[in-house]
């Protein structure tokens, strides 16, 4: 469909029960998990509808789960007819993106980001490194606390999500001394994330040439939608190499708003966010919001918001 883009979301939406409505009434979506059980050899639709959280969360395990719940609510979108003219996907949510934009094989991804969350754990171990969002504040703010906090080690931003919401991520030292310049300086709100790492930062350099290694071993076609890359913000091209992009990923920011921005400039006017919680809709929505632009948002994580995306297409046929 002309103007709409399908959005993925990344790491840190999982919970358990996601997906579990949905494959519970589609065979679509059930199969998807089938399949993702017999590729890996263990119960990741077990891991969706019943968890426990504490293994969940693991990088290892959520990158797989998130992945094959995305998937699986995706075949379910198909099964109706509903397409995006556009893809793109926040962090882990671009393999998402280049299966359905078929680049890529479920196959062969979904092993994959297991072995990049298992590469991305190790990079820096014993949780020397985290992350916090900070709301509230510019770039340039952002880019002054950063070099101000750099005395007590590694620290770069790490997300720009939308206009006055960005993390920054390293060492921890350095990241909760940012944190209090953050709310000295006038920040809105801090808030740190739960994750095991400082993903996104030059710290990763190893996991993503570790995960290079990997994606050689593997199908990446030039994808069949128009697709919107994480590491550049932009629409990708068929001179850039899609594999190296990838590995840059897990060491660059990603840059989610101006994604957006480049969508937007599309002419894009709707977005669907496929997958476990609602993170990127308020992402879209602000970001729109800030070049005075209207837009239609929405998820698709269980059978209301299926049923309200349904209802919505077939309104504006």
């Amino acid at each position: 469909m002309k103007n709409v883009a399908f959005v993925f979301p990344g790491q840190g939406t999982h919970y358990v029960g996601m997906g579990l409505e949905i494959a519970k009434h589609y065979k679509e979506a059930n199969d998807v998990y089938e399949m993702a059980n017999d590729i890996m050899g263990m119960d990741i639709r077990k891991l969706c509808f019943e968890g426990p959280e504490e293994v969940l969360v693991k990088t290892e395990n959520s990158q797989p789960t998130i992945h094959t719940t995305s998937i699986a609510i995706l075949k379910v979108l198909e099964k109706y007819g509903l397409t995006g003219d556009v893809t793109a996907g926040f962090s882990l949510g671009q393999y998402s993106a280049l299966v359905y934009g078929g680049s890529m094989k479920f196959e062969e991804t979904v092993k994959l980001v297991q072995q990049r969350g298992t590469f991305m754990e190790e990079a820096v171990p014993n949780r020397r490194g985290k992350m916090v969002a900070i709301v509230g504040l510019s770039r340039d703010d952002i880019y002054q606390i950063v070099e101000d906090s750099k005395h007590l080690g590694y620290i770069e931003p790490s997300n720009f999500n939308c206009p006055g919401q960005i993390i920054v991520a390293g060492y921890n030292a350095a990241v909760d001394y940012a944190n209090e310049l953050a709310l000295a300086r006038g920040a809105k709100a801090t808030n740190f994330l739960k994750v095991s790492g400082p993903f996104h930062t030059m710290l990763l350099l190893e996991a993503g040439n570790r995960l290079r290694a990997e994606l050689d071993k593997v199908t990446v076609d030039h994808p069949k939608k128009k697709y919107v890359d994480n590491v550049t913000g932009k629409f990708y091209s068929e001179d850039e190499d899609l594999k190296d992009l990838l590995r840059k990923h897990v060491f660059k920011a990603v840059m989610w708003e101006d994604s957006v921005d480049s969508m937007l400039e599309h002419g894009i006017d709707t977005f669907v966010e496929i997958g476990p919680s609602s993170v990127l809709t308020p992402f879209n929505l602000k970001t729109a919001e800030k070049h005075g632009i209207k837009v239609n948002c929405m998820n698709v994580e269980n059978m209301e918001s299926l049923d309200k995306v349904l209802r919505y297409f077939d309104k504006v046929k």
